[in-house]
């Protein structure tokens, strides 16, 4: 699958969702965002998601919280909370995202742009 960009921002790569590879209740892709960029704030009213970093640092705001976040760290945000991610580093940040059930654009709002 090609990488594509969400409506939070960031560039995306599936690697696993269900409507291309036989997965029902989940998905999971790579989520990179450059250096200086970030993510918009949103949040999902249905989905469930794990962040877990491979690759570089950031800043995290996950509802009223705000913390630095980096390789080896997995966050979990629950259906409902607003958060976005800014790279503060000087290498692409890279996250892997899963999703319960499955991203979707139409469950993601857009709390500022």
């Amino acid at each position: 699958m090609p990488a594509y960009e969400t409506r939070d921002g960031s560039l995306i790569r599936e690697l696993m969702h269900p409507e291309h590879h036989g997965v029902r209740n989940q998905s999971l892709a790579e989520a990179i965002v450059a250096p200086g960029q970030g993510t918009h704030l949103h949040r999902h009213h249905a989905s469930e998601e794990l962040y877990h970093i491979t690759q570089g640092e950031g800043w995290m705001t996950l509802g009223d919280a705000q913390f630095k976040v980096g390789v080896g760290d997995t966050i979990s945000i629950e259906p409902g909370t607003a958060h976005c991610i800014e790279n503060r580093g000087s290498q692409e940040l890279k996250i892997l995202c899963s999703c319960s059930p499955a991203y979707s654009h139409d469950d993601t709002e857009l709390l500022e742009v």
